[in-house]
């Protein structure tokens, strides 16, 4: 009878672990339950009304002080966060959390320098810029989570997706290490030229709104068409930054969670590094080498080839690292500085012209 209880019990834990590992496996499966979303929901937007009624200095080294302090803030709640998955679900969901969180927020870096662009490019006054920044944060949190819905929907409904997700990771690494940021051209925007030419603007700041009355017509400012630059630009970015994280794990909470941490720091992180971004200028090639690898990883699952989550992260800091080290001690070609500084040669005496002209 003993022998038959040991034999019976020994086979219900086998099969406990085949279900194991079939529901680790298992696209979509997630950690958490709905009320978790809606908690984690909830407190993403009491933070966002925290931040913007607490961040919101005018002198610039007041702010530049705040947006340090409120970058400590964040990353302080993403690892807080990150050890609560470790203990809760185990190293292996905590790992692809941190893997997760550290290839977005590293993403999200190289945006800076899109937003440096973009702000040069309508000359937007110091003063406003948080407040695009903060609405710019809020459509991007929105359009990710449309994103990663709908990637979770394609990957767990045709699992071949992965390889394309696979494949264009990697002529993604391709193009950011040849560095395509740089290639940004706000005033070949197709949303942005679409909406000017459709909607009336004018060219004028009206103290920091989005729309003013001009002539007894109600028309929108310079500010939202830089923020529907942002916007349509970011877009862009997640189209490259979802796929990647797919790569790390196909839990839902895991890649909203850790989505979610790397963009809301970046007001904060924007008036931190706006000014020494050409100290960053290798981080591209470190970037290009994690989605590479991201990208690599997808595609020999066709193989059946697993590569063990501690790997990846090993992978992706040691990436971050290397550059990051390598940019403080390489210094950039003086040309690549002027290229990273598109503000530095303005005519002062153009400047409230230039605003106007990109509006119009």
């Amino acid at each position: 009878m003993v022998r038959y209880l040991v034999a019976g019990t020994i086979l219900v834990l086998q099969g406990r672990r085949r279900r194991l590992g079939r529901a680790k496996r298992e696209v979509g499966e997630s950690v958490s339950s709905w009320y978790l979303y809606v908690g984690f929901l909830a407190f993403v937007i009491a933070m966002l009304l925290v931040d913007l009624k607490f961040f919101d200095a005018e002198n610039e080294e007041t702010r530049t002080r705040q947006a340090a302090i409120w970058v400590g803030v964040w990353i302080s709640l993403a690892v807080i966060f990150g050890g609560i998955m470790f203990l809760w679900q185990g190293t292996q969901v905590g790992a692809e959390y941190f893997a997760g969180y550290l290839i977005e927020y590293s993403l999200s870096v190289d945006n800076m320098f899109v937003f440096v662009v973009i702000f040069s490019f309508f000359q937007v006054p110091q003063e406003y810029r948080h407040e695009v920044l903060f609405y710019g944060i809020l459509g991007a949190l929105i359009s990710r989570g449309i994103f990663i819905a709908l990637g979770a929907s394609l990957v767990n409904n045709f699992e071949w997706i992965i390889y394309i997700f696979g494949a264009f990771l990697i002529y993604t690494a391709f193009k950011i290490a040849r560095g395509a940021a740089e290639d940004i051209h706000p005033d070949e925007n197709p949303v942005l030229n679409w909406f000017k030419k459709h909607f009336p603007t004018t060219t004028k700041y009206d103290n920091g709104n989005f729309f003013t009355v001009e002539d007894g017509k109600r028309v929108a400012t310079p500010l939202l068409v830089t923020l529907i630059s942002i916007e349509s630009t970011d877009i862009l970015f997640a189209v490259d930054s979802i796929p990647a994280i797919f790569g790390i794990t196909k839990d839902p909470f895991i890649v909203l969670t850790s989505n979610v941490f790397a963009i809301l720091g970046l007001r904060s992180l924007y008036f931190v590094l706006a000014g020494a971004m050409e100290r960053l200028h290798l981080l591209r090639y470190g970037l290009g080498a994690i989605l590479g690898f991201v990208g690599v990883k997808m595609l020999i699952e066709y193989f059946h080839i697993e590569i063990p989550i501690w790997l990846s992260l090993l992978v992706i800091v040691g990436a971050l690292a290397i550059t990051a080290i390598l940019s403080l001690k390489i210094s950039p070609p003086e040309d690549k500085k002027s290229e990273e500084d598109p503000s530095a040669d303005d005519d002062p005496a153009a400047e409230e012209q230039q605003p106007a002209d990109h509006a119009k």
